[in-house]
């Protein structure tokens, strides 16, 4: 992380705020997540050179740089034409869409990070991780963000909460409403 410049990935008004502790504003309404989230993230998911990466709701593309500075070999989606028109101009290869369904076309992936707070995992993205893959995100529960690495096995998924996180929501990812009287 201390290799790719994170102000580069923010826009000139809140560069000073790039190292702050706090979510980010990127514009478009998204954020961009504080840095020990994804310091977090990425510690516990401990990728390797090599890997396949998705990360979804990329933004501007700082996790994707990140991954691909440790060796991966990254997809980055994000359904912001602004946010990914900015990525691209940063260098970062970007792929837009729906972000809730993921980017099958180049799965499965070693490692899923899903790059905010979301209320629940799409099938269609657990899909996507392959058998012994991990996925890392801020899970919403009871209106709580807290983060979560989970990995894919004998075609099942669990996961580990981490602790709590403080982290926007990205668009596309809420829970189901259930069925009341």
């Amino acid at each position: 992380m201390a290799a790719i410049e994170r102000e580069r990935f923010l826009p000139d008004a809140v560069r000073p705020m790039a190292y702050a502790d706090r979510a980010v504003p990127l514009g478009d309404g998204r954020f961009i997540p504080p840095c020990t989230i994804l310091g977090q993230l990425l510690t516990r998911m401990a990728p390797e050179p090599g890997q396949r990466a998705l990360v979804v709701g990329a933004g501007t593309g700082y996790s994707s740089a990140v991954l691909a500075r440790i060796g991966l070999d990254v997809v980055a989606l994000e359904s912001s034409p602004v946010l990914a028109a900015r990525a691209r101009d940063l260098g970062i290869e970007m792929v837009e869409g729906p972000l809730e369904a993921g980017w099958s076309e180049a799965a499965p992936y070693d490692q899923i990070l899903i790059d905010g707070a979301i209320e629940t995992i799409p099938d269609a993205i657990l899909d996507q991780l392959g058998e012994g893959g991990q996925l890392g995100t801020a899970l919403i529960d009871r209106g709580v963000a807290r983060l979560i690495v989970g990995r894919k096995a004998g075609g099942a998924f669990g996961y580990l909460s981490l602790g709590d996180a403080g982290t926007p929501a990205l668009p596309g990812f809420r829970q189901p409403t259930p069925f009341t009287f």
